[in-house]
This record gives structure tokens, C-alpha cells and sequence, in this order.
């Protein structure tokens, strides 16, 4: 449904029509580009509302994501079956205005007034640099005007989630331009918690952002393009249940809900710690392009620093092992988890809840209105800076070229606390005395240093009119290095080092600091063959690539100590392994009258596949990276845009995939299973009726509909697993389940203006958004997805 942008926006159109990208790193026809990419344009992103990047992803066919479900600053990406692992590097490139953006907490923030969005599928490293094995997301932005302009949109819809953002946009001189703009959201969220009242604390959030970019010409060939961006939020965090998957406890106890299947599970919070989350973001780049005889030369610097924190009611140290910590003089439900149980009668209770003869021997699942759960505190902090030079021949000739360098340092910090719940709340910081009002239990803190260097080139080769052939290089090194920072401090319950890899005993040793470096060779060969002037014919294979990393200090002992004791089969390692994949992709896609088509086959077998696993245990909680051996992903994917009357658009697209785990030596009884966040399917459907009212006034009725396809999150999937509480868990009801959602927008617009009534989800499908498996722990943690939302918008231009 993509229709031509406004020109001095971005490459939108030639003379013949078609759309023109920037796929390659050069503008060219949609049709010419080896590769699937899918393309929204300024006409679109308007008429549907995009904003952000889950906007977007549910328009893709093949494309899923998973953001928020924790706190802010996480976004997983899925393309193809390729995932982003949370607490490691994206999969996904995010460029920007021409510019990378390094840390994957981007992905969530708005990146200013899009005015063109191209997704593009398959290893696009060799292109597009670190961290592109599943594709990249290549964004442009507003630019500055010849005259005045602006722009101010305001929405409100149900749940008191109001929108607004305005934009100023003009010339300063005759050669330097400006773009100014702010956005405001807020909203109570969909969900709110029992145990306090009904209170709005569950998803709430509330943003704000300022940006501002300046173009000058600074002589007859070179242009500087500055920006700068400064985001404040603060919201709610972890919006998860707890699903136990236990058929032996459930036998024993009489309470169905020890086995349960995720999708039916009743979505209920009861926490008694309010949630937290607060993230500040700082941007700032500059980007030097100067035209030579013979090349453009181009460069640009940017640094960004994100920080984000939250504080939530635990997950980790449940079933009473918290009792000790209580302060009985609180006068709350969290003064009787170490006395009377008859006394939580009356309180509710999230299920499931065993209520045994003795506090000692009853059963309160994570995120409880007992102090039985602790308090957890985490913190991501990264500042980095980077920079890049390339040098791209200009257009015409047989033979295309780019060469250039780049190179980012990244200092990032990760911390992960336990807290026990004294009744007062929690405290935002990473140690707590025994003393306070919210003792630290266990902690993870490291110090993580990243030097990332690459040198890359390609060249297009038009070997005759109709066939081209085209060859990307890059190759990258990253040396990284980690540093721990807990105290070499025993936690007074459990008589245990603070963290458990700096000894399990009363004698704490510090971390010795780690360093490797991880190195990679990346190429990409593709072949095209134009066979009518509106059809193409494409094959391209590419290598993707992502660095390896360090886990949180300690976190190898703790599972090798814990879990091993239970037969558990599971082993990880402080230093996870590089991701490396191989890609094969052949595809034809074209103009046919006035249907726009594409068929693509694909074929990608990854090499130590990064992979997010959470443990949970009386220890505490841990976060980890895990590699998986070998994953095989192949599908189809197609797409067809039907211009099937005068202001009438159809479409539908949709992606196929087959995945397998064909070796894991991290959990080697899940050989067989599928690709972990991957979906079977996705399937996307749309029209969209624009038409004139009046001589003054036109109309417009936009329908999608997106149905993703069942889904595993983790590799252990309809198989037994040992659990801390000594009978196995099944896994079987862990999948989610297919799901469709349908939006519907209708307005009217006049001269530089316009009304539109819109909702989301307006059929309420109720939906998992995560479901994150702790197989030891004998259960998932769950978190839903949005409800329907119903709401109008308005929009001014001049």
C-alpha cells in the first residue's frame, strides 16, 4: 500500500512512477534492488497512523516484535525467524538519516517525523554494519524546508492515553535550514492492579521528546546535517503473571492452575511493590557529505547516551523464602507471609496460591501482595560514540562503488538485584544494607567496555542493460572487556557470597576481569536479472554476523551449581559465542498492470544462535545469553498491492516459515524444536478508499488486519524439564497461540488539514505480547498484549 512520498522528503519516486529507495546505500528503484525490502512511505505512514517501530513491524510480512513487555528500553526484533536476544546485541541495524544508531533501546523511541521507512530482510552487514544478521530498518526524517512550515496532531483515546506533537521547519539563511519538533504522550494503561485499589500501576506511561536538526550548506559541495535529540519517560515495568506448568503438583495439590496453558490464563495483578521504570535519552550527531569530481565523500559522528532503570516486585526467591526479612509491624497482608496464614484470607491472591496447614508450607507464585516475593531492581546503562567514513563513486557508468571505515567504543553497565520486601518498598539502587528498609539478597553488577573496529566496500557491475552483479565486503572486530562490581559482601539470610560467583560459601573472592576479542569476515554476492522494464529476477547470498559477549559475572556458577543438582541438563557460560549465519535468498518481484508483486524463497542456517533464557530459584533471579549450535530457517514470502479502482487499494502479503534446532549443546534434548520467537506465519491484509467528498473535502477509510501465526519463546518447548521443587514441568501449553488484530481508520481531510477516527485491536483479541519460560522454576512468566483502543486524532499543516 506504499504510495510516492513528497520529493524533497526523501528519493521517492522516478519519472516513471516507481518507487525509488535507498536500500543499497544508493538511490534506486524499488524494483532493481536484490532483496526483499518492504517500504513505507510518508502518503502511508500518515493514513495508518505509524509512529514507531511496533507500528511498522505489523504492516511487514515476516516481521515480528516484542517491546515493553519488561521496561522501555526492550525491543525484540524478529525477521524471519531470526531474533534479537534481550541483554545482547540487536539483530537488527537501525540506521537513521544515514546514520547507525548502537544501542538497541533505539528501537522502542520514536525517531522523530518519519517521512520514509524501509525494512529490509536477510544479513545486510556487508551494507549496513554491526549487528544487521537479520536486516535492517533504514529510517529518514523530516528535512528542513525552503519556507515556513509546521505541523501540530493531537489524539485522545480510551484508556486517557493522550498524543501530541509539533513541528517547526524553514530556512534560517539561504543556506541553512532547521527542523525543530516535541511530541507528549501519557496513558493509564490497560491494566490495573487489585491489591491497591484498582490503581492504575500496571502499563502505565508517560513521555516526552525534543528534537532539532539543522542542514547548512557550507559551500557550493559540502552540507553539514546536525541533529540532537532529548527524551525523558517514566512508566510502569515487568507487566507479567505467572503460569505454572507443573501436572505432578497440580495432581498433588488438586489445583488445576499448577498446569495450566498460557492462553487461558486469566491476566490478573496483584503486586504489592509499585512498578517503576525511568528512562532518559540523550542523542547527538553531525553528518559532513562533500561532493567530489570523481566521488561523495561523507562522514558522520554520533554519541548517545541511554539510561534506563526499573524497580518491580519480585520474581525470584518466592515460596516463603523471603519470611525472614518481614517487619511484622506493618500493618498489611506482607506482615502475615511469616505469620498466620488464615490471616491472607481476604486478600487477593494470584493464582495459583497453596494454602498449606503451616506460612512455611504454603505456595504464593511470583508478583504476590506477600513480601514472600522479595523486590528486584535492574539498571541498563550504555554510552557509546561512533563514527564512520565512505567514500561512493557517482552514479552513471557500468561500475557503482563504496569503500569506508568505521569504528564505536561502547561503555554499557547491567545490573540485576534482589531485594527483600520488608513491607516499605523498594529502593532504586543497586546495594542495599542488611539494615534498610529493602536488604539486598543477591546481585549482579558488571562494567562492560566495547572497541568495535570495521572496514567494508562493495561494488555493482552492470554487465550488460538487463544484468547485474554486485559484491559486499566488510570485516569487523570487537574487542570487549567486563569488570565486576559487587562488594565482596555476604548477604546476611542465606550466609552466601552477594554473588553467588564469587564464592557459595562464607569466603567471598573477587572476579578476576575478562576480555576477548571477537573477529568476523562478511560478504554478500547478489545477482540481478531485469527481464521486462517493470520485472526483476534476484538471487543473493550474504553471511551475517554478531559479536559474542559476557554475561553477568557469576551467572555460569550459579546454574552449573543450582540446576546441576537437580539433574537439570542446562549449562551456559560467563562468555557467550559470535552469532554466524549463511543466506541464501532468490526472489522476482514487479509491475504487473496494476498489481505490484513480489515472490521470495529463503534459506539461512545460523551458527550459535543467540538466545535470552530466565532462571529463577531460591538464589534469586539471573538473566542470561545462551547459544544455540545450529538453527535451519527457510520460507516463502509473498506480497501483492492491487491499484483495484480510482482510489482504491488492496493488499496482502505473508511469510512462511520452517524452523528446526539442529544442534544445542546448552539443552541438547531440544534438538528438533523450532526457532524460539519465531512465528509459524504471518499474514497481512489491507484496504484502503481514499475519495473526494467535496470540491474541498476528501475521504478516507483504511482497514488492516494482521494475523501472526503460533508461537514458541523458548527452546524447550512440548518436553519434560526438572524443577527446584523435585517433579518435572511439562511445557506442552507454552506456545502461544495464532492471533488476529484489526485496525480501522476514517477521517476527513481538507486544506492542510484533517480529522480521523481510529482503533486498534477493535475486535479486543486478547493476546499473549511474551511468554517467557523458567523451566527449572516450573512455570512462565506471561505478559498480555494491548485491548482495544478507540480514539480521534487532528492534525494541522501550514
Amino acid at each position: 500500500m506504499a504510495t510516492p512520498a513528497m520529493a524533497q522528503q526523501a528519493p521517492a519516486a522516478d519519472a516513471g512512477g516507481e518507487l525509488v529507495v535507498t536500500a543499497r546505500r544508493v538511490n534506486e528503484r524499488l524494483t532493481d534492488v536484490p532483496a526483499s525490502v518492504s517500504v513505507l512511505t510518508e502518503a502511508t505512514l500518515t493514513k495508518a497512523g505509524v509512529t514507531k517501530t511496533d507500528d511498522f513491524v505489523k504492516l511487514t510480512p515476516g516481521v515480528t516484535v516484542v517491546s515493553g513487555t519488561s521496561e522501555a528500553g526492550d525491543v525484540q526484533i524478529n525477521i524471519r525467524g531470526v531474533n534479537g536476544a534481550r541483554d545482547a546485541e540487536g539483530s537488527v541495524a537501525l540506521v537513521v538519516d544515514g546514520i547507525l544508531k548502537t544501542n538497541t533501546a533505539s528501537l522502542g523511541q520514536g525517531q522523530g517525523l518519519l517521512t520514509q521507512v524501509e525494512i529490509l530482510k536477510g544479513p545486510q552487514g556487508a551494507i549496513y554494519g554491526r549487528n544487521a544478521t537479520a536486516g535492517a530498518i533504514i529510517i529518514q526524517t523530516r528535512k528542513p524546508t525552503d519556507v515556513l512550515t509546521g505541523g501540530l496532531k493531537m489524539s485522545y483515546a480510551s484508556q486517557n492515553t493522550a498524543k501530541g506533537e509539533a513541528y517547526l521547519a524553514g530556512p534560517l539563511s539561504d543556506s541553512v535550514g532547521f527542523v525543530v519538533s516535541g511530541d507528549y504522550s501519557t496513558t493509564d494503561g490497560f491494566y490495573r492492579n487489585a491489591y491497591l485499589g484498582n490503581a492504575k500501576l500496571v502499563d502505565y506511561q508517560h513521555s516526552w521528546n525534543l528534537s532539532g536538526r539543522l542542514v547548512a550548506d557550507l559551500g557550493s559541495s559540502t552540507t553539514l546535517d546536525a541533529k540532537a535529540h532529548f527524551g525523558r519517560l517514566k512508566g510502569a515495568s515487568l507487566a507479567f503473571n505467572a503460569a505454572f506448568n507443573l501436572p505432578g503438583f497440580a495432581a498433588f495439590t488438586g489445583i488445576s492452575t499448577f498446569n495450566e496453558n498460557v492462553n487461558d490464563h486469566p491476566m490478573k495483578f496483584y503486586n504489592n511493590i509499585v512498578p517503576v521504570n525511568e528512562q532518559k535519552t540523550l542523542e547527538l550527531s553531525a553528518k559532513l557529505t562533500h561532493d567530489m569530481d570523481f566521488a561523495t565523500l561523507t562522514a558522520w559522528v554520533a554519541y548517545n547516551d541511554i539510561r534506563n532503570w526499573l524497580m518491580a516486585d519480585g520474581t525470584s526467591a518466592d515460596f516463603q523464602l523471603f519470611t525472614s526479612y518481614t517487619n511484622s509491624a506493618v500493618a498489611s497482608v506482607a506482615s502475615t507471609c511469616a505469620a498466620s496464614v488464615t490471616s491472607l484470607a481476604g486478600y487477593p491472591m494470584a493464582s495459583p496460591t497453596y494454602i498449606a496447614g503451616t506460612a512455611a508450607g504454603s505456595l504464593f507464585g511470583p508478583y504476590s501482595p506477600t513480601t514472600c516475593d522479595g523486590s528486584q531492581y535492574q539498571r541498563r546503562e550504555q554510552k557509546d560514540i561512533s563514527t564512520e567514513i565512505r567514500l561512493a563513486s557517482k552514479p552513471g557508468g557500468p561500475l557503482s562503488w563504496q569503500a569506508g571505515l568505521y569504528f564505536t567504543h561502547i561503555d554499557r553497565r547491567a545490573v540485576v538485584a534482589s531485594q527483600a520486601d520488608k513491607g516499605l518498598g523498594g529502593l532504586a539502587s543497586a546495594y542495599n544494607a542488611p539494615t534498610s528498609s529493602s536488604p539486598t539478597n543477591q546481585l549482579f553488577d558488571d562494567f562492560f567496555k566495547t572497541n568495535a573496529y570495521a572496514a567494508f566496500a562493495s561494488g555493482d557491475y552492470n554487465v550488460t542493460s538487463a544484468l547485474t552483479g554486485s559484491v559486499a565486503l566488510r570485516y569487523d572486530v570487537e574487542d570487549r572487556s567486563v569488570r565486576n562490581n559487587v562488594p565482596l559482601l555476604l548477604d546476611p539470610f542465606s550466609g552466601h557470597c552477594l554473588n553467588p560467583g564469587q564464592g557459595l560459601g562464607s569466603t567471598c573472592t573477587a572476579i578476576t576481569p575478562k576480555s576477548r576479542t571477537f573477529q568476523m569476515f562478511e560478504p554478500k554476492l547478489s545477482l540481478r536479472y531485469r527481464f521486462g522494464p517493470e520485472a526483476t529476477v534476484y538471487g543473493t547470498w550474504g553471511v551475517g554476523y554478531k559479536s559474542g559477549g559476557f554475561n553477568n559475572q557469576g551467572a555460569a556458577a550459579i546454574v552449573a551449581s543450582y540446576f546441576g543438582a537437580i539433574g537439570s541438563e542446562a549449562r551456559i557460560e560467563d562468555i557467550y559465542k559470535a552469532e554466524r549465519s549463511s543466506s541464501f535468498e532468490v526472489g522476482v518481484k514487479g509491475r504487473l498492470g496494476k498489481v505490484d508483486y513480489t515472490l521470495a524463497a529463503y534459506h539461512n542456517t545460523i551458527r550459535n544462535m543467540q538466545f535470552f533464557e530466565f532462571y529463577v530459584g531460591a538464589f534469586g533471579l539471573l538473566r542470561v545469553v545462551e547459544s544455540i549450535d545450529k538453527v535451519e530457517l527457510k520460507g516463502l514470502e509473498a506480497s501483492l498491492n492491487w491499484r483495484a479502482a480510482p482510489g482504491l487499494t488492496l493488499s496482502a502479503s505473508g511469510n512462511l516459515l520452517d524452523s528446526k534446532i539442529k544442534a544445542n549443546s546448552v539443552r541438547p534434548s531440544t534438538v528438533g524444536n523450532k526457532s524460539p520467537y519465531s512465528a509459524d506465519y504471518t499474514l497481512n491484509l489491507g484496504a484502503q478508499y481514499e475519495a473526494p467528498i467535496s470540491s474541498k473535502l476528501t475521504g478516507l477509510l483504511r482497514v488492516d488486519y494482521r494475523l501472526t501465526g503460533p508461537t514458541w519463546f523458548h527452546v524447550v518447548q512440548a518436553q519434560d524439564n526438572p524443577t527446584i521443587f523435585g517433579v518435572a514441568g511439562n511445557y506442552a501449553g507454552t506456545q502461544r497461540k495464532a492471533y488476529g488484530l484489526v485496525d480501522i481508520r476514517a477521517g476527513v481531510s481538507g486544506n492542510g488539514w484533517s480529522a480521523t477516527l481510529f482503533g486498534t485491536n477493535v475486535l479486543d483479541k486478547q493476546y499473549l505480547a511474551e511468554v517467557i519460560p523458567a523451566v527449572e522454576f516450573g512455570g512462565s512468566f506471561i505478559s498480555p498484549g494491548t485491548r482495544a483502543q478507540y480514539g480521534i486524532e487532528v492534525s494541522l499543516k501550514f
